[in-house]
């Protein structure tokens, strides 16, 4: 099997899952599929192919904890223009703590932000022209 992302799946921990969700669909302009198991709540981010690396907003009070200081920062893609994503993000409840920032001509920009829950997160978008 050849080896093309280094991450395929990825969780964003959440006190309420559906004040969660509808932050994330108000911010990326989309709809995420719903699945409750008994353990867990998730609300799946849209790929266009299992093939896509995705992930899940998730619940579970005693196994996921929302954080603004620890643990991993998540980029999520917000192609073409991080602009568009972060100008939808305090009204639909979130908070800016590093503006759209350019990393480098090449390597496009970026922003950070917390969510409705309490999690740091992170915004990327690639230079006009590349391919993802």
């Amino acid at each position: 099997m050849a080896f093309t992302h280094s991450v395929s799946w990825f969780e964003i921990p959440t006190i309420d899952i559906n004040r969660a969700q509808a932050f994330y669909e108000q911010i990326f302009d989309m709809k995420m599929m719903s699945m409750d198991m008994p353990q867990i709540s998730m609300r799946i981010f849209p790929a266009a192919s299992m093939m896509h690396v995705t992930g899940a907003l998730v619940h579970n009070k005693e196994f996921y904890k929302p954080s603004a200081t620890t643990g991993p920062v998540i980029y999520l893609n917000a192609n073409p223009d991080v602009q568009t994503i972060l100008d939808r993000i305090e009204a639909a409840g979130g908070k800016i703590l590093v503006p759209k920032t350019e990393i480098s001509p090449e390597h496009g920009h970026m922003a950070i932000f917390l969510d409705t829950e309490g999690n740091r997160m992170a915004l990327h978008s690639i230079p006009p022209g590349m391919t993802e």
